[in-house]
């Protein structure tokens, strides 16, 4: 078999491209087409063979694929719509669920990484083409990649995206049209999967096409107009209609205009209401009588702090959308914690986007981990609820470990969260590290951070150290708690007074020092004679 596919690679040599090509493909060679393959897959298949037998025939400096030409030029660009709808929807469901995994690692919770996957076809296209550029030559030999190399190739990707747009959370919902490509591809089309490329017929872009979309009078629709004059530009309303198409068709009377009123009625400023439609244009498809304002009054009933809207439609717009079922099974949780009635609403103000945790995936499990360590999780989730966002294994193990490793207890981590609640949101790195090196430069023994625990909340180079040293100026010896809570205006007054009493003390010390020396009566002699008084 081998002699024959020398003696075939050699009598092709100095023949023109087509008479290569029919060299290749004569019946003879029955091992070129093994079994039925579809037409749109033949070229693909046709150029593994003869790069197959052009090595075996052919020294490697005389090595050159067989199409030439425009055909060259075809096979750069290979088209992936050849492929198998089956192979793509596994590579997609591949893709989905390693994009789950990283967003679980960086906190988010299973169901809300589930529905942030939901919304995130774009960034799923983008996955894809960049996989099949990164694994283009075993596509193009028909190859199928292992779950391995689909999944090294897809945690790399994402890694660098994390690494060069920050918060990969957000960005995923709200993907904007895949990156550019490299210079060194600018000459060629790129690599997508087909389900990248647009598809006029497909719902989200007639939505994104209505947004450019001109009338006989040379307008744009009455719905983009008022959004430009929100303040949006075309891009911001595209990145919308790729969001939620259905957005594009909602009235603009009947829809848009009283969301926007209401929003402006509760104190929202105009230049955060087109951030608001961005991050949640669902609440434009919500009925305001019927769904909107009675959510808004059942919320305020069980204690939002109904002058607290505007902030907290700015920090969290979903909290508007969440369902009633999920108010209520929050609220459970929250009792059954021991949270007294009184809190709820307090917490829900404090950090809206609570609502957005799962109970049973995230809420529970963090809840258990502080109950471990001695804290009272009732108070803590009313003093900083944002505790209850944070990953166990990401955040509040380091934190932990960081005070086991300096020898404190697990009892006086315990008083430590109970006495500062935000102990656990500090950056290891950026504020426990620099701080508890400081700390030790000081003198203090290390009761005082367990009676103080504050400390790691002031600003080190702004208020810690300026202040330590001003009293070491002054010759005092003051807790932390007193030198660093004082407010600023106060401070210097302060200072006067400890000042004023350590030279009364002195003043007294030598006065009966001097007392003593006079009557010739030794120290020793005076203490046995006070016992005896």
């Amino acid at each position: 078999m081998h002699s024959m596919e020398a003696v075939a690679g050699a009598s092709s040599i100095g023949a023109g491209p087509t008479s290569r090509f029919r060299a290749h493909c004569q019946p003879r060679k029955k091992w070129l087409l093994p079994t039925p393959i579809p037409v749109s897959r033949l070229h693909i298949q046709f150029a593994k063979r003869i790069w197959i037998c052009r090595s075996q025939s052919c020294d490697a400096a005389s090595l050159s694929p067989v199409f030439t030409g425009e055909s060259q030029e075809e096979d750069d660009a290979t088209d992936f719509s050849a492929m198998s709808s089956s192979l793509l929807s596994a590579e997609r469901e591949e893709a989905k669920a390693v994009l789950k995994l990283f967003l679980k690692k960086q906190g988010m919770s299973n169901a809300l990484a589930a529905r942030s996957i939901n919304k995130s076809e774009s960034f799923i296209d983008y996955l894809i083409s960049k996989l099949h550029s990164v694994h283009r030559s075993h596509y193009m030999i028909g190859r199928e990649l292992t779950t391995l190399e689909i999944r090294s190739a897809l945690i790399s990707c994402l890694k660098s995206f994390s690494e060069e747009h920050g918060d990969l959370i957000d960005m995923v919902e709200n993907f904007p049209d895949p990156p550019g490509t490299s210079s060194d591809h600018t000459d060629r089309p790129s690599l997508t999967s087909p389900s990248s490329r647009i598809d006029p017929t497909s719902a989200r872009d007639r939505a994104m096409a209505r947004v450019i979309n001109i009338d006989e009078n040379g307008h744009l629709s009455p719905q983009v107009l008022y959004l430009l004059d929100l303040g949006m530009d075309l891009d911001s309303i595209q990145k919308i209609a790729r969001k939620l198409p259905s957005f594009t068709y909602y009235s603009l009377d009947r829809k848009i205009k009283p969301v926007v009123d209401l929003l402006l009625d509760l104190g929202v400023s105009k230049q955060d209401i087109p951030k608001i439609l961005q991050r949640r244009p669902q609440l434009c498809g919500i009925s305001f009588s019927e769904n909107l304002k009675p959510s808004m009054l059942y919320l305020e009933s069980i204690g939002v702090d109904k002058t607290q809207w505007a902030k907290i439609i700015t920090t969290f717009p979903a909290f508007l959308t969440c369902s009633r079922q999920k108010i209520k099974s929050f609220i459970d949780f929250l009792l059954k914690l021991g949270v007294p009635e009184g809190n709820i609403g307090k917490i829900l103000t404090r950090s809206p986007r609570i609502l957005s945790y799962s109970v049973e995936e995230k809420l529970g499990p963090v809840s258990e981990y502080f109950g471990s360590l001695g804290i009272d999780v009732a108070s803590l989730i009313h003093k900083c609820p944002q505790n209850f966002g944070l990953s166990i294994e990401a955040n509040l193990k380091p934190v932990t470990d960081f005070f086991y490793e300096r020898d404190f207890g697990i009892e006086e981590i315990g008083m430590m969260v109970n006495k500062y609640g935000a102990l656990y949101t500090l950056s290891l790195e950026g504020n426990l590290v620099p701080k508890w090196e400081y700390f030790l430069t000081m003198g203090y023994p290390r009761s005082e951070l367990v009676k103080f625990p504050h400390y790691f909340g002031y600003d080190l180079e702004g208020r810690i150290k300026p202040r330590f040293n001003r009293v070491r100026e002054c010759g005092l010896s003051l807790g932390l708690n007193r030198m660093l809570s004082t407010a600023n205006s106060k401070f210097e007054d302060m200072l006067e007074k400890q000042m004023k009493k350590l030279a009364t003390a002195n003043s007294k010390f030598e006065g009966i020092l001097e007392k003593e020396k006079k009557l010739g009566r030794s120290g020793k002699y005076r203490e046995k004679e006070q016992q005896i008084i």
